[in-house]
């Protein structure tokens, strides 16, 4: 069981934990803090039995495994108090394991640096096969340009070996790369050891700067984790050089991986500022569950329109005038890039209404292929007695048409020139002549039920909104709305997020039901404020931070929303799992 080391931040694969020494070191940090403070080393008593090869206790007096790179070595080869400390043992992709330790240093680290390939399956190794909830340590790599790539890949501890030694070598360093020493005329910097003038710097004041640069960069990945907004940096950064961008690139050919540690909600605001964005997790799982989720309920004509740069779109000036032409008679779906398209009941589901996007008024290529697959295939999957595009001429209409030939289906145009022309507009009506109009509360209750669709799932079942809400009265103003049946509460419509909170009540409904659960088994005690990882006896792997999750155990039942993935819960020994909303005692 580990004791000294919490993750308290996720941010895909990258967390922002606590390494408890006497000083509490908050990770991602360089692991010479580690060996500098007053808690600095492992003692003896932490060590693997004689005879257990390929994992060890990181201490001075030992040896380490065939291959442990100097750098790792010289890292921790100082002395250790006899006190209490955390422990750490050195371990190779091969050898890999659950050692009962805090940390684990990866002995070939140093080797990995150039090659993306076998850096990026080696963390992942590694990373899947030793607890959640301990630091992985990675020495020999670390700079300040690919530190983030690093911390973002699911490292949680570097050290500044290369830094310092390229500084040596008269090699300065900032988070855009390294140059010479002898070329810069100005030193680009405000740390301690810059404030002298250029003729008076050094190789060891450069040394001393790379260090300073890289403790900066870390600070910076922290933050950027806190915020939920390191990928967006790492798009950046991974320019700065080839290994970065194959790097990055084959972390997001790891869908897997990164899938299960990537939240399914947050507040903040998603860029997308490149065609690497479309491959972003959030992006792909919204467009995967539009797709293969969402059950249209209207039984109206399909209206294609385009998105607005405002968020969400109904507030936007252009889908008001779409909204007033449309006249409750038709069902609104949007294309957009990045993440395809959005039916009007989503508009509010994370990332539907927290993306924003590079706009030049010209689709790229990958733009273009990725949107007409999604749309090619929410078409096929869904059916509708009409279909029209009331789309600008140009990208949007070549998208509609690559997408319509591949699902079959047959569009009519309205716009000439632009959407929101009054002639365009007229298009629209003359188009929709003859449909009747459905309630509003038919939209709020089938808005209901398409998030339910989107968060639950059900694939190949009937769909999670029908088997769980198929009966439901609504309450409250539109978005904030309560769901009901027969006048008890079953959950209400987060607007912030587009999703459902569960009460109670729903809880039960959900876990009675056939649409598959996310539950979380506890031990036998009743949570006050939320359910931490020792009490847990397993959990579905299917969940994901942020999911509406179901908790029982013999003295509770209560819902609440995870903290952790699936896995984590169940493999973790410390840190908060499930947030809890709601607990009953039994």
């Amino acid at each position: 069981m580990t004791d000294y080391f919490e993750v308290h931040e996720r941010d895909g694969p990258a967390r922002v934990g606590e390494l408890r020494l006497t000083e509490p070191l908050v990770t991602p940090a360089l692991a010479d803090d580690v060996v500098e403070d007053a808690g600095s080393l492992w003692p003896e008593e932490h060590a693997a039995p004689e005879g257990d090869e390929g994992v060890l206790t990181v201490l001075p007096h030992r040896a380490f495994p065939a291959g442990t790179a100097p750098e790792v070595q010289e890292a921790f080869a100082v002395d250790y108090e006899d006190v209490d400390f955390p422990s750490a043992a050195v371990v190779s992709r091969a050898t890999a394991r659950d050692a009962g330790a805090d940390a684990y240093a990866l002995s070939e680290g140093a080797g990995l640096r150039g090659n993306a390939r076998a850096f990026v399956e080696t963390v992942i190794d590694v990373r899947e096969a030793i607890p959640p909830d301990t630091a992985l340590f990675l020495s020999g790599v670390a700079t300040p340009a690919n530190v983030a790539t690093l911390c973002y890949a699911g490292v949680d501890l570097v050290d500044a070996n290369r830094a310092y030694v390229r500084g040596l070598e008269g090699f300065y360093q900032t988070a855009d790369g390294e140059s010479f020493l002898e070329d810069l005329t100005e030193l680009p910097c405000a740390c301690p050891a810059c404030q002298g003038s250029r003729e008076a710097f050094t190789h060891e004041d450069c040394a001393e700067h790379n260090v300073n640069a890289l403790r900066a960069q870390l600070a910076t990945v922290r933050e950027r984790i806190r915020a939920g907004r390191l990928r967006d940096y790492v798009e950046g950064q991974a320019r700065h050089g080839a290994w970065l961008t194959a790097t990055f690139r084959r972390l997001d050919q790891q869908y897997g991986y990164v899938e299960e540690r990537t939240p399914v909600l947050r507040r903040d605001e998603l860029l997308a500022a490149s065609d690497d964005s479309l491959r972003r997790v959030e992006i792909q799982r919204f467009a995967e569950r539009v797709t293969s989720r969402y059950h249209n309920r209207f039984e109206k004509p399909l209206v294609l329109v385009p998105c607005s740069a405002r968020k969400p779109y109904s507030e936007s000036q252009s889908h008001g005038q779409f909204h007033d032409a449309i006249g409750y008679r038709a069902h609104k779906v949007s294309m957009t890039s990045p993440i395809g398209v959005v039916p009007q009941e989503l508009e509010l589901t994370y990332p539907a209404q927290h993306y924003d996007s590079v706009v030049t008024g010209q689709w790229t290529e990958t733009e273009r292929e990725f949107v007409v697959e999604v749309l090619a295939r929410y078409l096929a999957n869904t059916e509708y007695p009409d279909y029209v595009a009331h789309v600008p001429p140009g990208g949007y209409t070549d998208i509609v048409e690559r997408a319509a030939a591949r699902a079959g289906v047959e569009f009519r145009y309205t716009v000439t020139d632009h959407p929101t022309t009054d002639e365009s507009l007229a298009a629209l009506r003359t188009a929709l002549d003859g449909e009747s109009a459905y309630l509003k509360r038919t939209r709020e209750h089938n808005t209901v039920r398409a998030i339910a669709d989107y968060q639950f799932g059900g694939e190949g079942t009937e769909p999670a909104g029908d088997a769980l809400f198929d009966d439901i009265q609504t309450g409250g103003r539109f978005p904030s709305l309560r769901v009901h049946h027969e006048g008890e509460q079953w959950a209400t419509l987060v607007p912030q997020y587009g999703t459902l909170a569960l009460t109670l009540a729903g809880g039960e409904r959900w876990a009675e039901s056939d649409v598959p659960t996310r539950r979380v088994d506890i031990d036998a005690f009743v949570p006050q404020g939320s359910v931490l990882a020792p009490g847990i006896l397993d959990a579905s792997d299917a969940i994901r931070v942020g999911d509406e999750v179901v908790f029982e155990g013999p003295r509770a039942f209560g819902v609440g929303r995870a903290a952790m993935s699936g896995d984590e819960m169940a493999r973790s020994t410390r840190g908060i799992a499930v947030d809890v909303r709601h607990v009953e005692e039994r």
